[in-house]
């Protein structure tokens, strides 16, 4: 079996794929003074939920955008599953895409993941919306290759900094508001996060198609993606389990790559 971990900068998840599924799934909140250790205790007792040990794991990949986090995930797989991980922006790691952008080594690790993902399952040039600590907006070509993309401030984080700056405004849930004016605080604070992310990603999604030039799929993921999702025409698909389906196919795509070794 394989685990795979997507560490971003909120939230760290981990699944387990049984080689034809994703078996069990879990997310913790990202510390990076956790140590290997501490996410040995925290995962031992999930996967124990799922009947599983960490002798049924055999392999792992890892996706972060915090390298901070990397050092003390690398151990809980080395020390504990018994293998060296794949780590996404290793030279050695295969993605099977180019990325075109000034500098492909700053390219986040979760972008090029998604985009991998993406392009498996849908054909054509496509606009993946990434509703995380930041929004971003990726562009992947009809051959899969990366593009480029915008990162803005996410919603979450819009809310936080809100609350935080103006001494009269609470902190709020994001939610949908029936009405775009509103007639209290919290409801015209919930309306401008709300409704000012939808003007967002529709004109955003809307300039990226005009400057591409060519028609675009769009696919959002993320755990807010599915509050924007049934709500505007700009999104064609919703896929949550995006990233993690991405790094268990790279991490197939390198199983079946003969070793370099020369031991």
């Amino acid at each position: 079996m394989l685990l795979a971990i997507d560490a971003g900068n909120t939230n760290i998840v981990f699944a387990v794929h049984d080689g034809e599924k994703i078996r069990c799934e879990w997310r913790a909140v990202t510390k990076t003074t956790r140590t290997a250790d501490e996410y040995a205790v925290l995962l031992k007792p999930l996967l124990e939920l799922n009947g599983l040990t960490f002798g049924d794991v055999h392999s792992a990949i890892i996706a972060t955008v915090v390298p901070a986090a990397l050092f003390d995930l690398r151990q809980l797989c080395r020390r504990y599953l018994n293998c060296d991980p794949l780590v996404i922006g290793d030279p050695a790691v295969d993605l099977g895409l180019k990325v075109h952008t000034d500098r492909p080594e700053t390219v986040g690790a979760d972008r090029l993941v998604n985009a991998v993902a993406a392009h498996a399952a849908h054909p054509g040039a496509l606009i993946v919306v990434d509703f995380g600590t930041a929004t971003t907006f990726d562009i992947v070509a009809e051959n899969g290759d990366y593009e480029g993309g915008v990162i803005s401030p996410g919603i979450n984080l819009s809310a936080e900094a809100l609350h935080k700056a103006a001494a009269m405004l609470p902190r709020v849930a994001v939610s949908r508001t029936h009405t775009v004016i509103g007639k209290d605080t919290v409801p015209a604070m919930q309306s401008g996060l709300y409704w000012g992310y939808m003007s967002l990603v529709e004109g955003l999604v809307k300039r990226i198609k005009a400057e591409y030039g060519k028609p675009m799929t769009v696919v959002a993921t993320g755990g807010l993606g599915r509050v924007f999702f049934n709500h505007t025409p700009a999104i064609d698909h919703y896929d949550p389990e995006l990233t993690i389906r991405g790094l268990v196919q790279i991490h197939a795509r390198n199983a079946k790559r003969p070793s370099t070794s020369s031991g």
